[in-house]
C-alpha cells in the first residue's frame, strides 16, 4: 500500500520554519495594535454567492480558482479565496456600523485557491488582511499604505515599491469601458478565449489577464485615470497628495486594477524587487460598493492583504532577521534509572516556574542525553544521579562554557531565573 502524501499545492509548516511565521504574527500584531486596529477571526469556508457577488463572477478567483462544495443539505459554500467579502460581511451582520466609525479589523489565516503552484505561491496560503469600513476619507486609503509600508520597515524589508491607480467608481467606469473596448475591438480575434469572453461583460479584467500575449496587447490601451470622473479624480489627488505627505516613494500604474471587481476608485500594491515575476508582496485598494454587492447599504471600506509565505521568502532572501530561534533553556538528564523519578519531578517544577526545559524520553544513555542536550539548543543540562538525589542537589552545566556547579534542589529554580536573565 502506498503512503498518503499531502495534495499538490499545499505544504507543511515544519518547527525551522514556523517560528519565522510567528515573528511575523508579532510583528505585524504590534503594528495592528500602533495603528488601532482590532483582530477578528472568520470562517474558512463561507456562502458561494458572497465570493461570486461580493469579489465578481469574472474574475480569475470566481471563474477558475474557488474550491467550492456541497454540503449535505445542498449548499453551495466555498472555502475562503480572500478575506475582504467576509470582513464586510461580517460587519454588516454583527451591525459594526453602531460602532466608531472606521471599524478596524484585521485578521490572519488560510485561504484557497485553485492555482498553479510555484515559489512562495500555493493553494492553501496564508494572509495576512487588514479592512478599514465605514469611511470614504481619501486619509483612511493613506494609512492602509502607511501601515502595510510599517509592518515591511519593521520586518526589516527593502528594495520596495508602491504602485498605485485610481480604477473609478460606477459612475465614470462605463466611460472607461467604451474607450477600453474601442481600442480592443481591433485584436479581439487576438486576446485569449477568456478575455474575448469578458470582452462584452467586464472589459476592465482583460487588463488582469496574466497571458503574456495579452498583457502585450494591452500595453497601450485607454487607462483608467483619464476617464475618472471629477469625484474619482479629487479622491485620487488627494490620495497621491497624502502618500507625498508620509514620504511614500510611489508611482502610477494606469494598468493596476488588481483581480478583484469589488475595487473602487484606490488601488494598490507594494513590489518587492526580489521575487521576480509575481512580485507583489500586498495589495489592496477602496471597495466602495462591496456591501450593496452582497446585499447590504452603501459602506465604504479600503484595505490590504499580504501573503506570509511572500513575507517570508522576501525576508530570506534580503537576510532579514527574524529573530532568535526558540530553544529551551533546561535539558534535564537522569543518570540512571534511581534517579528517574527525581529528574522528571525537578522537570516539571521548572516548568511550573515558567522556564523552558525538555527531557529524554527515548531510554538514551547518560551520554546520549548530553548530545540530545546539545542538539536541543539548552542553555543548561540539569544532571541528577545517585549522589545528587542522597545529597539533595543537582548538577547543572552551562552548555555554552562548559561551567559546571552543584545546586541545592530547594533553589533550583531561582537560581535558573538570576542565571537565565
Amino acid at each position: 500500500m502506498s503512503s498518503i502524501k499531502a495534495p499538490r499545492g499545499v505544504r507543511d509548516i515544519l518547527p525551522d520554519e514556523s517560528w519565522k511565521w510567528e515573528y511575523v504574527f508579532a510583528v505585524t500584531r504590534k503594528a495592528a495594535s500602533d495603528f488601532g486596529y482590532r483582530e477578528v477571526h472568520l470562517p474558512v469556508f463561507e456562502h458561494t454567492e458572497l465570493f461570486s457577488r461580493g469579489v465578481g463572477e469574472t474574475t480569475d478567483v470566481v471563474e477558475k480558482e474557488m474550491y467550492t462544495f456541497e454540503d449535505r443539505a445542498g449548499r453551495s459554500l466555498t472555502l475562503r479565496p480572500e478575506l475582504s467579502a467576509s470582513m464586510v460581511r461580517s460587519y454588516l451582520e454583527n451591525r459594526m456600523d453602531r460602532q466608531h466609525q472606521p471599524a478596524k479589523l484585521w485578521s490572519a489565516g488560510p485561504m484557497f485557491r485553485y492555482e498553479r503552484p510555484q515559489k512562495g505561491r500555493y493553494r492553501q496560503f496564508w494572509q495576512i488582511d487588514f479592512e478599514a469600513i465605514g469611511s470614504q476619507d481619501p486619509f483612511v486609503d493613506v494609512e492602509s499604505v502607511e501601515l502595510s509600508l510599517e509592518i515591511f520597515r519593521r520586518l526589516g524589508l527593502s528594495n520596495l515599491e508602491v504602485v498605485v491607480n485610481s480604477v473609478g467608481c460606477p459612475v465614470c467606469r462605463p466611460v472607461h469601458k467604451k474607450a477600453l473596448q474601442n481600442f480592443l475591438r481591433p485584436r479581439l480575434n487576438d486576446l485569449c478565449e477568456t478575455c474575448q469572453a469578458r470582452f462584452d461583460r467586464n472589459p476592465l479584467r482583460i487588463l488582469d489577464c496574466k497571458n503574456p500575449s495579452c498583457r502585450a496587447l494591452t500595453d497601450d490601451a485607454t487607462g483608467t485615470i483619464s476617464c475618472l470622473c471629477e469625484e474619482c479624480s479629487e479622491h485620487f489627488e488627494m490620495v497621491k497628495k497624502g502618500l507625498e505627505m508620509i514620504g511614500a516613494s510611489f508611482r502610477i500604474d494606469n494598468r493596476l486594477v488588481r483581480g478583484l471587481d469589488y475595487y473602487t476608485k484606490t488601488a494598490y500594491e507594494v513590489l518587492s524587487g526580489d521575487l521576480g515575476a509575481q512580485n507583489a508582496v500586498c495589495g489592496g485598494g477602496r471597495y466602495d460598493n462591496l456591501a450593496e454587492s452582497i446585499g447590504g447599504p452603501h459602506t465604504p471600506g479600503v484595505g490590504f492583504a499580504t501573503g506570509v509565505e511572500r513575507i517570508v521568502l522576501t525576508m530570506e532572501q534580503q537576510g532579514c532577521s527574524f529573530g532568535e530561534a526558540p530553544n529551551i533553556d533546561v535539558f534535564v538528564i537522569s543518570a540512571d534509572g534511581s534517579s528517574r523519578k527525581e529528574a522528571v519531578t525537578a522537570l516539571y517544577d521548572i516548568r511550573r516556574a515558567g522556564i523552558s526545559a525538555d527531557i529524554d524520553y527515548t531510554g538514551r544513555s547518560f551520554k546520549a542525553q548530553f548530545k540530545a542536550a546539545g542538539s536541543s539548543g539548552a542553555v543548561f543540562a540539569c544532571i541528577l544521579g545517585p549522589e545528587e538525589v542522597a545529597s539533595g542537589q543537582v548538577t547543572l552545566k552551562d552548555l555554552r562554557t562548559a561551567e559546571q556547579k552543584s545546586v541545592r534542589r530547594a533553589e533550583l529554580t531561582d537560581f535558573l531565573k538570576t542565571w537565565l536573565r
